[in-house]
């Protein structure tokens, strides 16, 4: 029932199901990679005549694109759900609405986001001089994207490349294509010139086709041991790379928190999206003295979520999107059991639902010699470990080889915001969780073994363009003080610069003046 690759003479084709039934969903092409290399040409060949285009006149191709969206919505949420297994409600929540909101924002910003920025020069501005930044489009941006946000992730960052002036290759998870060729879609009933979203459904290979034909820039979404690949077969290209990776974000839950909101926030941000997030709650420490306060509450919540599939109305927890990581996660749960963890509820695969399906489980007594506790889990689990002392809790966060994000929880805003910047995280949030990805105007990334470069915000707009330094000579008629020739006048010139010049002050440098004016008009023999 996983994606299957089906090859004959005349093609070959990707596979998708419903996680959640079986049922097969669709066909699509898995592009060879003299189509990926046809598919850059032609992404190339688009992209000048757009980057020409003002941002007011791009926007409005994205604005165009968002009202389409905007009127099938429940169409899309469906689609979402049938192909990653997640509830309907949920594709709406945490796929459709940010994608809709972040087209808005670039639509509207992105010219604002990067105007020309003048540099401060300092003193040489006095000399005539004025420096700026401006930021022009890389070119061809290739996205390698994951299958557990099939919208919103790829979608996204297609309206920030194409804002800012880029075309784009874009090559879906095989788990998801279907999602992926729904945008294509939307964008060209918008009027989105042809070549500048060329859509690569395929597989592994189709992806690394995408680096091979040298793109501009890639973004890949994705775990560890394949990010890892992507930026060794980029570094070949010399291709710069963004890298969203894995997670094993923590929470921490202080003794001053409110429990009962500090549990409804620790069961959606393990629990939603199955679990499939790589900002879920991964690991959840909570002070000592308010443990069982917090466990009952938590336990309380899982146990009233109903699962089933997406596409039943009332569901809280939808199917896993593949049955590789409903077996991760199985391993995962064994192995902190073999190792004295306790499941408190959960912990199997649910036998009363066909497909891929594993309950909303909770776990005690764990430590950090589990595997559960070490590395990316990917589904429906919740371990809960004590600590005794502020120290112990931030030191057991950063116990981790990864760092995408991480919540604190607490009354006391000032001790929230203080640990916090403690913890080893791209994103750490105070008495909020897992959902910052959804705000189009703030940075998305990690740091350690979850990633480099950043999606989203001003930041993830930077990642996009290349800033090119344009620096201007007012006067035009003068040579610079540094130039030839070399005599003992300028080597005392040049020193009083080092003395004088360099620490910033006018009143000091002033004391050059005659100097200056000699060595810039030397009296005529």
């Amino acid at each position: 029932m996983s994606t299957q690759v089906l090859q004959s003479e005349q093609t070959r084709e990707i596979v998708s199901y419903d996680p959640g039934t079986g049922a097969e969903l669709g066909r699509v092409p898995l592009a060879s990679p003299e189509e990926v290399v046809q598919a850059v040409r032609r992404a190339g060949a688009a992209q000048p005549a757009w980057a020409g285009l003002s941002f007011k006149d791009r926007g409005r191709v994205i604005l165009k694109a968002r009202e389409i969206m905007l009127g099938q919505i429940e169409e899309l949420a469906t689609l979402i759900s049938r192909e990653s297994g997640k509830p309907v409600s949920e594709a709406m929540s945490m796929e459709v609405v940010p994608t809709l909101d972040a087209m808005h924002y670039f639509a509207t910003h992105t010219a604002s986001l990067l105007k020309p920025q003048k540099i401060d020069i300092g003193q040489y501005g006095l000399m005539g001089r004025s420096s700026r930044i401006v930021y022009k489009p890389m070119g061809v941006v290739g996205i390698i994207s994951p299958w557990n946000f099939p919208l919103a992730t790829p979608a996204e960052e297609v309206v920030m490349a194409l804002m800012s002036g880029n075309a784009v290759v874009l090559k879906p998870s095989e788990l998801t294509p279907l999602i992926a060729l729904k945008i294509g879609e939307i964008f060209s009933h918008a009027g989105l010139p042809e070549g500048l979203l060329e859509i690569m459904t395929g597989d592994g290979s189709t992806g690394a086709a995408l680096i091979d034909a040298r793109v501009d820039k890639i973004m890949f979404t994705g775990s560890v041991a394949p990010g890892k690949r992507v930026a060794e077969a980029a570094a070949k290209h010399l291709t710069p790379v963004v890298l969203e990776l894995g997670g094993k974000d923590p929470m921490v839950v202080l003794e001053d928190a409110d429990i009962e909101n500090a549990a409804h926030g620790a069961v959606w941000g393990a629990f939603a999206n199955s679990g499939q997030a790589c900002a879920s709650v991964e690991r959840c420490y909570v002070h000592e003295s308010i443990a069982p306060q917090f466990l009952a509450r938590v336990l309380a919540d899982t146990q009233a979520l109903k699962q089933e599939l997406g596409t039943k109305e009332d569901t809280d927890v939808g199917a896993m999107t593949n049955e590789r990581q409903l077996q991760i996660v199985e391993e995962h749960v064994s192995d902190a059991v073999a190792r004295g963890a306790k499941v408190v509820s959960g912990g199997k695969r649910a036998n009363n639902l066909d497909g891929y399906f594993y309950p909303p489980t909770v776990l005690t007594n764990v430590d950090h010699r589990m595997t559960i506790m070490r590395d990316e889990t990917f589904g429906p689990v919740l371990p809960v470990m004590t600590f005794k002392t502020e120290d112990e809790a931030v030191r057991l966060a950063n116990d981790s080889v990864f760092g995408l994000t991480a919540s604190v929880w607490t009354k006391d805003i000032a001790r929230g915001r203080r640990v916090a910047e403690r913890i080893e995280a791209g994103t750490v949030m105070v008495n909020e969780v897992l959902y910052t990805h959804g705000i189009a105007q703030t940075p998305w990334g990690g740091i350690k073994e979850s990633g480099y470069g950043r999606t989203h915000g001003r930041m993830g707009l930077l990642e996009l363009v290349t800033p090119r330094h344009i620096h201007v000579n007012r006067v035009s008629f003068l040579p610079d003080l540094w130039w030839f020739r070399y005599d003992p006048a300028a080597q005392k010139l040049f020193q009083g610069l080092a003395t004088y010049f360099t620490t910033g002050s006018i009143i000091r440098t002033a004391r050059l003046l005659p100097q200056m004016i000699r060595r810039l008009f030397p009296p005529r023999v």
